[in-house]
């Protein structure tokens, strides 16, 4: 009996053993960069060759510590995002330490209703307003403002133990008396306004982008635009990827950085 007991405390040490080996012999699951957004991100491109930048900054990371999931989605608003299940999708993979880069508002614009133009329109600003709208079908949706849907997206994946970074739009292809008109009197301020009331951390992508189109001036700037004002190519959506990144190295406290291949 004295023998058994001896023999089982020794398979058990080995047991143990072998587990604590195996603990330092298997990777630690890769953290992931989950983006959200519209057209102008998205992952996948189109038959007329619109790129959204979200489909090219992983050629500026370090991808083998960390994977990119872009499920930003094409003609979405921030109400459209939650109303069709996307953000409950997004938000239930994410996992402690991921990190999350939000960037709407080219489709928010439009008075919020249950009509073809204004199903995806939210309310303007940052405040707690809301409106109550009746679909056909008898059905209730409440309506929020930009600000409030951007909050909502930092204070739901921050309960997941994730890093919430919200970016403003990035510019169109609109130019005014030879600089580019921004969005620092509307959905860029709202957006800046929003990280700093929730503690997300913040990328002015509009301006950085902007500033870039400023000095190239408006000729050198038409051939990243060849459908319209807002979708660009591959190569402007490679302009907006890089600004994310520049807007990132600003941020010392921001941990993806670590993650971000060296440009030298």
């Amino acid at each position: 009996m004295q023998l058994i007991q001896k023999h089982s405390f020794k398979i058990l040490v080995c047991l143990t053993s072998l587990l604590v080996l195996s603990s330092f012999l298997i990777d630690p699951p890769k953290k992931t960069l989950f983006i959200i957004g519209d057209s102008t991100v998205q992952n996948t491109t189109s038959p007329t060759g619109m790129w959204g930048w979200g489909s090219v900054i992983k050629d500026l990371l370090d991808t083998n510590n960390i994977q990119v999931s872009n499920q930003a989605k094409a003609g979405r608003s921030t109400r459209t995002f939650v109303k069709e299940g996307r953000w409950d999708k997004t938000l239930a993979a994410i996992q402690p330490g991921d990190y999350l880069i939000m960037q709407f508002g080219h489709n928010e614009g439009s008075k919020p209703d249950t009509s073809k133009s204004g199903y995806r329109g939210v309310l303007k600003g940052i405040d707690n307003d809301s409106v109550s709208l009746t679909w056909a079908d008898g059905s209730i949706e409440v309506v929020h403002s930009y600000g409030w849907y951007l909050a909502k997206f930092v204070q739901e994946a921050k309960a997941k133990g994730a890093i919430p970074i919200i970016a403003s739009m990035i510019p169109r292809n609109e130019f005014k008396d030879g600089k580019v008109i921004r969005a620092d009197n509307n959905y860029g301020k709202w957006a800046a306004d929003v990280a700093r009331l929730t503690g997300a951390f913040f990328v002015d992508l509009n301006a950085i982008t902007a500033d870039k189109y400023d000095a190239m001036g408006p000729e050198k700037v038409k051939p990243f635009f060849p459908i319209d004002h807002t979708h660009t190519t591959e190569a402007g959506a490679r302009i907006n990827a890089a600004s994310v990144i520049e807007g990132l190295q600003k941020i010392t406290s921001c941990t993806l950085n670590k993650y971000v291949l060296s440009t030298k």
